[in-house]
């Protein structure tokens, strides 16, 4: 039977955990720390640069850092998710080859090609990916959900005035990110379930193709699990005589300060200069200048 340690799931995740380390990041107002993501989101993906992503790389690395968060723990989330990311580049270096003027083409096989353009592709999906999760981890580890909950309301508030659903959505995202150790930990129970009835899950960490064949039994319980506790969820908030969010008071009043403006700006500064450096593209001149010099 396989190791106990192969059947964790809840150990790996990441994004959804809050650390209180109680260092400047946790203490920068929730509504700043959303816009800060958004940012950052909005950088990785309009950034088509690898400096650029580089710089927005250093600058997640500085707020872990920051936020006191060990390196090795952010990157440990990463790994469930590093055979499917390399499937990914692999398609994008050989099957979806990057033509342009200046492309060189490296290899060739039947209908497989490999470009120079083709390989920084693949090296930029795997860096933008890297960089989307620990920025996301990185926001996870320093907000509570409660934080999150009234920092999105606090948001989207102004838009009531038009009809939108400000506190419903706080309350998905809210119940959304609560599910997610939930049903990890069911997960985990269904696989250790099977296992004792002679399920393989497939030893070690890189049987990747087996270990992902046999995790397709465990959707069909893992979605009907979900209903069950949605659905006991919902009738929970019915009988507490939940109506929504209309007419309804608040108690947390959020207030920024100096610091937390100071955050959003050095973060605007840093998505700036990575989309900047996209559309200047600093990779090309990068490139020209190490040919010319060290080639």
């Amino acid at each position: 039977m396989p190791a106990t340690s192969e059947f964790e799931v809840l150990g790996h995740m990441t994004i959804g955990q809050y650390l209180p380390t109680g260092s400047l990041l946790h203490q920068l107002d929730p509504r700043v720390k959303l816009c800060m993501g958004l940012l950052l989101i909005v950088a990785v993906i309009s950034c088509s640069s690898l400096i650029g992503q580089a710089i927005l790389l250093a600058a997640v690395f500085a707020g872990l850092a920051l936020a006191r968060i060990s390196l090795r723990f952010a990157i440990g989330g990463l790994r469930p998710m590093v055979p499917f990311l390399l499937l990914l580049a692999l398609l994008q270096v050989f099957a979806i080859p990057q033509y342009s003027a200046n492309a060189t083409i490296i290899w060739r096989w039947s209908f497989l090609t490999m470009t120079d353009r083709s390989v920084l592709a693949g090296i930029l999906l795997i860096a933008r990916f890297a960089v989307a999760a620990l920025g996301l981890s990185l926001f996870s580890f320093s907000t509570t959900t409660t934080e999150l909950t009234h920092g999105i309301e606090h948001l989207v508030r102004p838009l009531q005035k038009f009809g939108f659903p400000a506190h419903e959505l706080a309350l998905v995202v809210n119940i959304a990110i609560r599910f997610l150790p939930i049903l990890a930990k069911e997960a985990e129970r269904l696989m250790k379930a099977q296992a004792s009835r002679g399920a393989d899950f497939g030893r070690g960490q890189h049987n990747f193709i087996r270990r992902t064949r046999s995790l397709l039994p465990l959707m069909v319980p893992l979605f009907l699990a979900s209903l069950r506790r949605a659905e006991d969820l919902i009738e929970a908030m019915e009988s507490r005589c939940y109506v929504g969010g209309k007419g309804r008071t608040h108690l947390v009043h959020m207030r920024s300060c100096p610091s937390d403006y100071f955050a959003l700006f050095a973060t605007l500064g840093i998505a700036t200069v990575a989309i900047g450096l996209s559309v200047a593209s600093a990779d090309q001149f990068a490139w020209h200048w190490i040919s010319a010099h060290f080639v």
